[in-house]
């Protein structure tokens, strides 16, 4: 599995840092939707979905936590904790994210707004999904 993380170009001075996200530029893909988890009890798994055709980039803006992604045949684990850094997640990528600490910000830049047709919410569907489509050979 390929884990491509993003390193963004941080633009700072005296005053402090500035990071730009620029869509096909910074990021590979149209961003269309912008959401952000904060607050995130200790203990707590988020994500546990994977998505048919949505793509996305996480950054934890501030703080740490983990992403454990999981492509059906093999499972890596992604610590995010540098705001200038971004994990690309692919469609039909499993996705779980944990270990945040109690200041952390997670955000995440999606190529399309949300469509509850796209998740699938369901491990053994995914599982079932991978290998039936033979999906994520490159990932």
């Amino acid at each position: 599995m390929q884990v491509i993380k993003y390193m963004f170009q941080p633009h700072g001075d005296e005053r402090g840092q500035l990071i730009a996200l620029e869509e096909f530029n910074d990021i590979p893909f149209r961003i269309k939707r912008v959401y952000y988890m904060y607050d995130t009890v200790a203990g707590v798994v988020r994500g546990k979905h994977a998505h048919k055709s949505l793509e996305q980039i996480l950054v934890c803006i501030h703080g740490t936590c983990k992403i454990r992604l999981d492509n059906g045949r093999e499972k890596k684990v992604v610590q995010l904790e540098k705001p200038y850094e971004g994990l690309y997640v692919a469609n039909n990528m499993w996705r779980e994210m944990y270990d945040f600490s109690p200041d952390a910000v997670l955000m995440v830049l999606a190529s399309d707004v949300y469509d509850e047709k796209d998740y699938i919410r369901d491990y053994d569907e995914f599982l079932k999904r991978v290998k039936e489509n033979g999906d994520n050979d490159e990932n």
